[in-house]
């Protein structure tokens, strides 16, 4: 996980180090180490570059996870516009384009150029001719303009275009900056995607961890609660009925068969029907029963219509056998009491029983309620309520699930 973790942090300040060098390499000039020196020095070149590093992290930490996971796409969309007319009005692409205007004067100036002659083409780079002066006509109206007043809106600028990238167009209205919006668009759609996969790898590895902790859950019930020494219990009690020809030696064998086919074969689903998952709890129940003396009352209620619903296996199972191993005892009185009621989209599980043996198991029944929380921040991240209490003398659970 740290290896995955520093990989990722390697991608993410190589991929910005390769957006921070695009500028210094489309807009430097003919003097390049003068101009790159420039661009760096420049606070609009910082301003370009901390502008859209803020936008990444501030769509995938904050706008994803509040807006797009959670289905709000409207208000997506909204904080979207909302950021790019922002990004319009500080237009830190159009302020970058003057910084390197200014670059150019800056290099001219350096190799003893005319300031007003403007950029070299290739051509004259490689010594061709210089291009001719401007038109008369074009000179004449520019110094008939009165220092400090826009030139007219009628002078036929050179290629119809203003002097210089990033000035105010002729007719001193607002355009709309395709570049602007292509980097805006484009940096939202990076962090979108990444995002999106990164929370993508996260699901997955949740589903994996929570395959695996269920594995470990129903081998922990095999091992602890279907284990041989309760299996050596119930047969034992099972004969016993069976010798005193007892009508009840047949139930009790089906109810062993239920358990042992439910957690072998039906537990195999991530999720099960919440009315299988109660059978399950009351055979158990009444096989205890059969071991039970008169010291020990047993009281077991179930409310509320279970059709149709389901939830995650064996989540209840650990709490009901935690509850008969600590709450019997031979020489004193105890009441238990396991109650389930059903709603319409929860399902409340408590219990509360005595405590009498404080010592023995008590490791594997923590490691036991250790998976089940675990298990539990899976398979319903944020979605249920579990609170234990446990004083010394009394130990009471209450589980809420969605169903």
């Amino acid at each position: 996980m740290l290896r995955l973790k520093t990989f990722s942090v390697i991608i993410h300040i190589a991929g910005w180090l390769l957006f921070m060098a695009l500028p210094l390499l489309f807009l430097n000039s003919r003097d390049g180490s003068t101009s790159i020196f420039v661009l760096l020095t420049s606070p609009f070149y910082w301003l370009f570059s901390i502008t859209y590093i803020t936008l990444f992290y501030l769509n995938a930490l904050v706008l994803i996870p509040r807006f797009f996971l959670t289905r709000q796409y409207l208000n997506y969309a909204l904080v979207l516009v909302i950021l790019f007319a922002l990004v319009f009005n500080v237009k830190p692409y159009d302020k970058l384009l003057r910084s390197r205007m200014e670059v150019f004067k800056v290099g001219m100036q350096g190799s003893n150029m005319p300031p007003d002659m403007g950029p070299m083409t290739p051509g004259q780079r490689d010594g061709g001719t210089m291009p001719p002066p401007p038109p008369p006509s074009i000179n004449n109206k520019v110094q008939q303009s009165s220092p400090g007043n826009t030139p007219p809106n009628n002078i036929p600028w050179p290629n119809g275009m203003p002097p210089g990238p990033g000035m105010m167009p002729p007719n001193g209205r607002k355009h709309l900056d395709i570049n602007s919006l292509f980097i805006f668009l484009m940096i939202m759609a990076l962090s979108t995607a990444t995002k999106t996969v990164q929370q993508w790898q996260v699901t997955e590895q949740r589903v994996l961890s929570a395959e695996a902790d269920k594995a470990s859950a129903e081998l922990s019930f095999l091992k602890a609660q279907i284990n041989p020494h309760f299996l050596f219990n119930t047969l034992n009690n099972i004969y016993t009925l069976a010798v005193t020809n007892n009508t009840n030696t047949a139930e009790s064998i089906m109810k062993l068969s239920n358990i042992m086919r439910y957690v072998t074969d039906d537990v195999s689903a991530n999720f099960v029907s919440l009315q299988a998952e109660i059978d399950c709890i009351e055979n158990y129940i009444d096989l205890q029963r059969l071991r039970l003396g008169d010291k020990t009352t047993v009281t077991y209620t179930v409310n509320g219509d279970t059709g149709n619903k389901k939830i995650a296996p064996l989540l209840f199972m650990t709490f009901v056998e935690n509850v008969f191993k600590y709450g019997v005892s031979k020489q004193h009185d105890g009441d238990i009491d396991i109650n389930i009621l059903v709603e319409d989209t929860h399902v409340l599980f408590t219990c509360v029983n005595p405590v009498f043996d404080r010592k023995e198991n008590i490791e594997r029944t923590g490691i036991g309620i250790a998976n089940t929380r675990k298990r539990l921040e899976h398979l319903y991240p944020g979605e249920h309520v579990l609170y234990i209490d446990n004083d010394g003398k009394q130990f009471s659970v209450l589980l809420k699930l969605p169903c």
